[in-house]
């Protein structure tokens, strides 16, 4: 029977697959997807908790047509068809009309009229609809060839329930094909009659011949698929590191102890205990190998330079700070052991491992050549409803302005006609499905045997073998997976030091890892209490810099708290403005439940941190440690619908009862631990995300111009390259253009000079760049464009670019007499390869006439080239703003009807309790300040914003613990002068040349 994850093919849930197999009378499940193994394991793990016995294979297909069904008789033969399938999908080929020797399989044939010589284990399929030609050739006098009653069985193909899970299966066909669904071809759809039937119906029509129906039962009752879940059989993973469980052991111990003298050199009984401790719960739990691969994997990166930042679960393991996995002191935090481990935990703790975007790579490639079973952890893409929408209305032959109209929503169906309404009944009804498999984000396994005893691989564009299945099932299954993931704070980290080595050499060489002096820095402090981290890992955006503000944070504990605290699940819950409160007002810490203040005294009793929850649940609700680790993983929303979860909420509720809790706190601290602990981070992982942070500001404190270089070349982070252009102005530096004799491909500095990089050019071709560079390198400077043009092959487009971006003003030429030079050099010819020459012949002169640049030109070719202009934006408004209120002085009109203007940096959408869209808006004012609005859903409907620009926007001052916004009430978006480049007006010209010198006598830019 086929499930959803026949991808464009099945309509039905693995659950709904067997539970049509329970309520159909059969004492098996026969689960054969097409192509896919990605739910098998987990549909064995659905059967073994009923009565029904599963059984597993494959619907080799290509396309829609079946070559053979082949049916696991064991483990051994659920290893072959992963194997065989694998195979196939990897190399991407199309599988053969016999299939090859699977000993531990039955392979199953369609019926057809020509001769198959069949072998041992191999067998003729017959559906209910062939028992008519197959009655025919049984009693014809003279039996065809093919015709071999002894090897023939009955299995009818069951797919769909009815005549509507029929049409939908069509619908994913006809995506599937691209076409429209009038003209999908018969033989690219399943027949209508195979549909599922219960035992008895499949026993009616078989009833002339019951010996295929037996003969189908035996092999079933052959096949027997044995398979342990839970993590706590770690068998399953790599089990050792050096081949020798002691020897794990024993170099465990030898790099602890070696550690020990980097991280404590005089270490205290309380972290020689800690460490004993943990060394004792990881070795029974057998996770010492895990915790050593992951030394292995950061000692690499650490022998080539990389910069990493461990961090999740793990970083609350003393043994992890002393394998320098990871750069937090949980004995300094006092981070919560159990929620690292305990002796109930089945999973191991979690090591998300960040690396820099330009290293993970590397990363990757030293896993698969270091180890021996490692494949890439799969994760699968859903169709998501106005994707469905689209796709449906393509199928159906709808026009476009009619697909956008469905696809916008909001329509009754009523309103709609026949077609459209088909178009949405099965939108709702294929939205969710598995549309296709792609890669986990970061996940890596490293199995103990071969990953295809558990699961057939595919191989993406990526290059590695990738598992079919996700990772809850993988975790199901027992498998750990390593997460090795790509960030861009930490080449930016790196970056900014290389580029403060070539920028000024005389400073001495930098210890980024040095913690204890970035917690005392004050320039780092001043830093966090006035937000000023643009730029910065985890602290830049609007939202967190705001908290900072808020919660007073100057120190490394208040930023670890906010960088959970500013999580979804604490907002929502309505706990973070409650933290707020309670640290600016300690007489607030009162009205904690004494019970929560005393579990959670450093948070005041509010729980912020991941393991909060295992705290309250095991010492306020009384669970155990399992039962609590349960609860926590229950609420990540992967498992809520498990009954173990289940059980333990109902006894956290009993628990609370039995221990005399009112029911109604009960309640409300079920509702704060459901709203936010999917949300949460773990402790250490806060910590980890401020030790980057820490790292990030003090980079930003000391180096800001070569940061912020950084920071470009990286491609920003919350926010667009233009601003972080402007915030290089704002401490100093002079923003230049590209120049083909000073630029690269990134952006580079010269003391506070900030050249832009060739990158940010749209339309400029890597390969133009890489040519003028490399002959720059070798040949050096050119004097003039026309060398330029004699030296690198370049075409009239791209050259008009490089003119456009002012690349080469130190030929102190006009762009427009340089345009012109360049179309009588080069014309629309495509430009050949240079020949090298002894001498070089002077360039032919040519008179042009005067040509006239008006004022802003070059910001409207820049917003062309770069999408922002490198100007005061202020100045590009067609009229003059005033009586405008700046950011700075909001403080002084709190509560009173201002006006303010704005340049829209980011607009931040997000709902109301009741499902209304509203906007936070950040907007920098005429000074560079930034300044806040708020505009809430009548407002926002009534006023939207219209893409980047500078906004009128009037409202009422609001105040916050000492933040100050505007709450919106009107918003106009400023016009902009008409582009120069097209006007012909002299007055215009004359206009724009005043407006001009008005704006630069008081501008930030001038």
């Amino acid at each position: 029977m086929h499930s959803h994850y026949s991808l464009r093919y099945g309509i039905l849930s693995p659950e709904e697959v067997l539970s049509h197999y329970l309520e159909g009378g059969f004492s098996y499940a026969l689960l054969s997807d097409v192509n896919n193994t990605s739910s098998s394991l987990d549909f064995v793990r659905m059967a073994q908790q009923t009565e029904m016995k599963a059984v597993l294979g494959v619907d080799f297909r290509n396309g829609a047509t079946r070559k053979y069904l082949a049916i696991a008789r064991n483990n051994e033969g659920f290893r072959e068809i992963n194997m065989h399938l694998s195979e196939y999908l990897m190399e991407k080929k199309e599988f053969p009309d016999r299939a090859p020797e699977l000993p531990n399989c039955y392979v199953v044939y369609p019926f057809r009229e020509q001769r198959i010589e069949l072998k041992e284990n191999e067998f003729i399929q017959l559906e209910i609809r062939d028992l008519t030609r197959y009655h025919i050739a049984l009693t014809a006098s003279e039996k065809p060839d093919y015709l071999q009653p002894d090897k023939t069985l009955a299995l009818p193909t069951m797919s769909f329930r009815n005549k509507r899970d029929f049409n939908t299966h069509r619908l994913l066909r006809a995506i599937d094909n691209n076409t429209l669904l009038s003209k999908l071809p018969k033989v690219q759809e399943a027949s209508l009659e195979d549909r599922y039937h219960p035992r008895e119906i499949v026993e009616a029509a078989y009833a002339d011949y019951p010996e295929l129906l037996q003969r189908f039962d035996s092999l079933i009752a052959e096949c027997c698929f044995d398979f342990e879940f839970g993590t706590d059989k770690p068998h399953k993973n790599q089990s050792t590191y050096t081949g020798d469980h002691d020897e794990d052991e024993a170099l465990i111990r030898k790099l602890c102890a070696e550690g020990l003298h980097y991280r404590y050199p005089e270490p205290s009984e309380q972290i020689l205990s800690r460490l004993e401790k943990e060394l004792e719960i990881i070795s029974e739990k057998k996770f010492t190998s895990y915790f050593l691969i992951n030394w292995d994997i950061t000692s690499y990166a650490r022998s080539k330079g990389y910069f990493y930042v461990g961090r999740g679960s793990g970083a609350n393991s003393v043994v992890a700070y002393l394998l320098r996995i990871t750069d937090v002191d949980p004995i300094e935090l006092d981070l919560y052991f159990e929620r690292f481990i305990n002796l109930y935990r089945q999973n191991p703790p979690d090591f998300d491992i960040d690396f820099s975007w330009t290293d993970r790579e590397d990363i990757t490639r030293y896993i698969f050549n270091r180890f021996d079973n490692v494949a890439l952890l799969g994760a699968y893409n859903t169709f998501q409803y106005r994707a469905v929408v689209r796709e449906l209305g393509k199928v159906f032959g709808l026009p476009k302005h009619e697909i956008d109209r469905l696809a916008a929503g909001g329509l009754r169906m009523q309103e709609l006609d026949e077609l459209s309404r088909l178009v949405i009944r099965y939108s709702e009804r294929i939205h969710g499905f598995p549309n296709s498999i792609s890669i986990h984000a970061a996940g890596i396994l490293i199995t103990e045997h071969d990953v295809r005893n558990y699961v057939a691989t595919f191989l993406p564009p990526k290059g590695y073998p990738t598992t079919q299945f996700d990772m809850v099932i993988a975790e199901d299954a027992g498998l750990y997976k390593f997460d090795i993931l790509s960030q861009r704070g930490l080449g930016k980290i790196k970056e900014t030091l290389d580029i403060v080595r070539y920028n000024q050499p005389e400073v001495p060489p930098i210890d980024i890892h040095d913690m204890k002096r970035f917690k005392e820095d004050e320039r780092i402090k001043e830093l966090l209490r006035t937000a000023n981290a643009i730029g910065c890992f985890y602290v830049e955006s609007p939202a967190m810099r705001m908290l900072m503000r808020k919660l007073l944070v100057d120190d490394y504990l208040g930023l670890v708290a906010a960088s959970s605290v500013i999580r979804p699940g604490v907002a929502r819950s309505g706990m973070m403005r409650e933290y707020i409160l309670r640290t600016r007002h300690p007489e607030k810490r009162e009205e904690a439940h004494p019970v929560m203040l005393d579990i959670m005294p450093e948070t005041y009793g509010i729980m912020v941190y991941q393991e909060d929850v295992i705290k309250v649940a095991h010492y306020f609700a009384g669970l155990t440690l399992g039962e609590a680790d349960v609860l926590r993983r229950g609420m990540s929303g992967k498992f809520r619908s498990r009954a173990e979860f289940d059980k333990a909420k109902q006894k956290f509720f009993s628990n609370c009862r039995e221990k005399g809790h009112p029911d109604d706190v009960s309640a409300e601290i079920w509702r704060q631990i459901e709203s936010f602990a999917g949300y949460a981070f773990a402790k250490g992982h806060s910590a980890s995300y401020a030790v980057e942070s820490y790292q990030s500001l003090f980079l930003k404190a000391y180096y800001p111009l070569e940061y912020m270089v950084a920071t470009i070349n990286n491609f920003g982070g919350f926010y667009r390259t233009e601003l972080y252009i402007h915030e290089a102005r704002m401490h100093g530096a002079e923003i230049q253009e590209p120049c083909v004799n000073r630029g690269q491909a990134v952006s580079v500095i010269f003391g506070k000079i900030i050249v832009l990089g060739f990158g940010l050019v749209k339309s400029l071709e890597h390969k133009t760049i890489e040519r003028f560079l490399i002959d720059r390198k070798e040949n050096g400077p050119f004097s003039t464009m026309e060398e330029f043009v004699d030296r690198v092959p370049v075409s009239i487009e791209q050259l008009s670019l490089l003119i456009r971006c002012n690349a080469f003003r130190f030929t102190r030429k006009d762009k427009k007499e340089l345009l012109w030079n360049a179309h009588l050099l080069l014309g629309h010819i495509p430009k050949k390869n240079p020949v090298k020459t002894l001498f070089r012949s002077s360039p032919r002169s040519y008179s042009l006439p005067e040509l006239y640049t008006a004022p802003y030109e070059d910001a409207f070719d820049q917003m062309e080239l770069f999408g922002f202009p490198l100007c005061d934006p202020f100045e590009l408004l067609n009229d003059l703003i005033e009586d405008t209120v700046d950011a700075r002085d909001l403080e002084k009109h709190n509560g009173k009807i201002v006006s303010v203007a704005g340049y829209l940096t980011t607009a931040k959408l997000t709902s109301t309790a009741k499902k209304q869209r509203m906007f936070f808006g950040t907007f920098t004012d005429r000074n560079g300040d930034w300044l806040d609005t708020v505009h809430f859903p009548d407002i926002a409907d009534k006023y939207p914003f219209r893409g980047r620009g500078i906004y009128i926007v009037r409202g009422k001052v609001i105040e916050e613990f000492g933040c100050y916004s505007v709450e919106a009430n009107y918003m106009e978006k400023c016009s902009v002068i008409e582009d120069p480049r097209y006007a012909e007006s002299k007055a215009f010209e004359k206009r724009l040349i005043q407006q001009k010198q008005d704006r630069q006598r008081s501008s930030r830019w001038g």
